[in-house]
């Protein structure tokens, strides 16, 4: 397992060469890219074998990378970043540095990043109000990571950085709850 203050150290890297004036390639192409090509190595198991393995020469797999990247249509940053990764032993944290880069580079653009957990799919207008009110409590713009959590029995709860925003009805019931036991009659 790799640490993630390498993982960190990877994604900050890309993320100046991305966000730099004189950039080839636009951060949400960076991100779109990298995750493409994660998931065309991911689908075949022996591949993703092959490009973590120590025994297989580095020559082997920058041919490997290169005809991958080829037939998705990698740009010429983002192949050479999977080159760095997979020469310095790297390649097992490939999805964790993209999940750092998108995190970096939405921290560098000036976004604060919302994961909400709705009991139900939400509309189009539902997530712009929600977007809206997270952004005013954060001072931010957001960017929402929405799931749909079939425990809740309605509303929904974000974390907004290490805060926890519950809307749901299952918390509200909880806190009546509490609420109920504290009064003394």
């Amino acid at each position: 397992m790799i640490s993630a203050t390498i993982v960190n150290r990877y994604a900050n890297a890309l993320a100046d060469v991305v966000i730099s004036g004189n950039s080839e390639v636009g951060p949400a192409i960076a991100v779109a890219q990298l995750r493409s090509f994660y998931e065309s190595a991911n689908a075949v198991p022996e591949l993703q074998a092959v490009l973590a393995s120590p025994a297989v020469p580095k020559a082997r797999k920058r041919v490997v990378i290169r005809a991958i990247a080829g037939a998705v249509g990698l740009h010429r940053v983002i192949v050479n970043f999977l080159l760095v990764l997979s020469d310095r032993r790297r390649w097992a944290a490939l999805h964790e540095v993209i999940e750092a880069l998108d995190a970096a580079l939405d921290n560098r653009m000036g976004f604060e990043r919302a994961e909400v957990k709705s009991a139900f799919a939400l509309s189009d207008a539902q997530r712009e109000g929600l977007s809206a009110e997270l952004a005013k409590i954060a001072g931010r713009e957001i960017r929402l990571q929405i799931s749909v959590d079939s425990e809740l029995i309605g509303g929904v709860t974000a974390r907004v950085g290490s805060t926890v925003y519950d809307g749901s009805v299952r918390g509200q019931l909880a806190k009546m709850r509490q609420s109920l036991a504290a009064t003394r009659y």
